[in-house]
């Protein structure tokens, strides 16, 4: 069993694509995080940085007790080397698949995740920012588009690099971009839309979370945080 500590965001997604895909019994413990259940001691166990998603497993392959994963990246592998699936063994398939999946970590997600801070969310509009990040983001999508020419996944096979980068495409009206200027990332984007565990992820967010709205109380929340 996989406890999922989950919110619908881009980055919960993609655990519950990989869940889905493979069949895994989970159980899905939402993390509301306009309300502030990030900050709920018992979730910062196991969750350090405040953030989802995270997951426990309650039957490691070490047999010890429940272990503990944050940060989507690291559970994608941590899943993908437990179920055998998704992450090849051979060391430059591996490594092809995990360079992918590290440009979605440090490249496409927070580019996108700033491109919506300052397009959609900001308390004021700041067009060098706007500019700097939705230029970025379209960058990022250019390179994608290139990777995929004559290829199905982003990595050849369909790999936890697929699963990473998908949901954050699927905001890209928000994102200020066009599918259709990047022809081999659409043929690429409708193939993973049509994926039936795809379809079962987005489908479960909407039961977890059917309104996904941000009120200003739920900004003060998200992007008022310091260390304190």
């Amino acid at each position: 069993m996989i406890e999922l500590y989950y919110w619908t965001t881009p980055n919960g997604h993609k655990v519950t694509i990989f869940l889905e895909e493979t069949g895994l019994d989970y159980k899905i413990f939402p993390i509301n995080i306009s309300k502030g259940d990030q900050f709920n001691p018992d979730f910062l166990k196991f969750a350090p940085n405040n953030r989802i998603p995270a997951i426990r497993d309650l039957a490691p392959a070490d047999g010890g007790a429940p272990l503990g994963i944050f940060e989507s990246g690291a559970i994608l592998e941590y899943l993908a080397d437990k179920t055998g699936q998704f992450l090849p063994k051979e060391a430059r398939q591996r490594f092809n698949v995990q360079q992918w999946l590290y440009w979605q970590m440090g490249g496409l997600g927070p580019m996108a995740g700033q491109n919506h801070h300052f397009v959609q969310y900001a308390p004021e509009r700041i067009p060098y920012a706007m500019e700097r990040y939705v230029k970025e983001t379209n960058r990022l999508y250019g390179v994608l588009n290139k990777q995929l020419e004559g290829k199905d996944y982003i990595a050849g096979d369909y790999s936890i690099a697929d699963m990473a980068s998908y949901p954050w495409v699927v905001p890209y009206e928000r994102q200020q971009q066009k599918l259709e200027d990047f022809p081999n990332l659409r043929t690429w984007f409708e193939r993973m839309a049509a994926r039936p565990a795809v379809q079962r992820a987005y489908a479960k967010a909407k039961e977890v979370n059917s309104t996904p709205t941000v009120s200003e109380d739920a900004k003060k929340v998200l992007f008022g945080q310091t260390a304190r």
